[in-house]
């Protein structure tokens, strides 16, 4: 199937099988790394990206769903520099440690933080309830998120 869509606002043509999981097509054909996968079944949030602005687990879309659609991964929001005070306030809040889950956290620390630049605890809490770390307790990812809240505010 030939599918179209924007991909880190770049117009992505491409023939695949539709039912290929998107988390595959990204990484494998189209050399997009921060997209990891975890669990493979949608629970672990190492595979999210934004999907016309919305975080969803890529290992459960099919490609084909993405025809006309919009995808955005940490490296489109690397190149724009929209992810820059997030990124800051991870490391100063030492809540990066493998890495292997932190573009998930920060796809949707991002997506929440775009809706709600003023978040409680709970709100980021349950904006990260589909994203697992397992070498933190999660407080200083909820942290980080609160000092990028924190940034965005200041810096707008």
């Amino acid at each position: 199937m030939k599918i179209n869509f924007i991909l880190n606002d770049n117009i992505v043509n491409i023939d695949i099988r539709p039912d290929k999981p998107l988390l595959r097509m990204l990484r494998e054909d189209l050399g997009i790394k921060s997209v990891k996968e975890g669990c493979g079944r949608g629970e672990c949030g190492s595979c999210t990206v934004l999907v016309d602005n919305k975080p969803v687990a890529s290992c459960m879309v099919p490609a084909g769903q993405v025809h006309t659609r919009k995808v955005t991964t940490l490296e489109g929001l690397e190149s724009s520099g929209e992810i820059k005070q997030i990124q800051d306030a991870f490391v100063k809040s030492g809540a990066v440690q493998c890495g292997f889950c932190t573009p998930g956290f920060m796809i949707s620390a991002y997506s929440l933080l775009t809706g709600n630049p003023n978040p409680e605890r709970e709100e980021i809490r349950a904006a990260v309830s589909g994203n697992v770390c397992r070498c933190t307790g999660y407080t200083k990812i909820i942290d980080a998120i609160e000092l990028a809240a924190e940034y965005i505010r200041r810096f707008k």
